[in-house]
């Protein structure tokens, strides 16, 4: 059915309840299960052009794709990781396409209200841009992990 899975993590709590649905398709299909996070703060979307050195939020977010790489791999899962840095429905879109991905999960945590309006939600504009299945799972309001 599925043969690679992207899923979109983000480093926050709305992330538990995709993953776990995630874990449960894998399990299924016997798909392999690719992490990605965009990180999109001023040091990632400048990281190469500038050679940067690696800020604490993309050391953080690193950490946390191998430690959900982890928890998958020790239910016998096949995960592999990748930090994207940039655009995220951009990296997100590249990603999938270029690694050969058959479903985008995403998880929705409700509307930003006039964020959403003006600039659009990252889900509607990867939505509005692949030909490729997305499964969009409610996770609740987003709360950043270690913050």
């Amino acid at each position: 059915m599925y043969k690679k899975i992207l899923v979109a993590v983000e480093n926050v709590s709305s992330d538990a309840p995709m993953l776990e649905h995630v874990r449960k398709l894998a399990r299924i299909t016997g798909g392999e299960v690719l992490l990605v996070h965009v990180a999109d703060g001023w040091a990632a979307r400048h990281f190469d052009h500038l050679k940067l050195a690696e800020s604490e939020e993309i050391r953080s977010d690193k950490d946390y794709l191998q430690q959900q790489a982890e928890a998958f791999r020790s239910e016998g899962l096949r995960v592999e990781w990748e930090l994207a840095m940039g655009n995220p429905p951009q990296e997100i879109l590249r990603v999938a396409e270029s690694s050969g991905c058959d479903l985008i999960v995403m998880a929705s945590h409700g509307h930003k209200a006039v964020g959403d309006v003006i600039f659009g939600s990252t889900i509607q504009k990867v939505r509005h841009n692949t030909t490729i299945p997305m499964l969009v799972i409610y996770g609740g309001k987003p709360v950043k992990h270690g913050g």
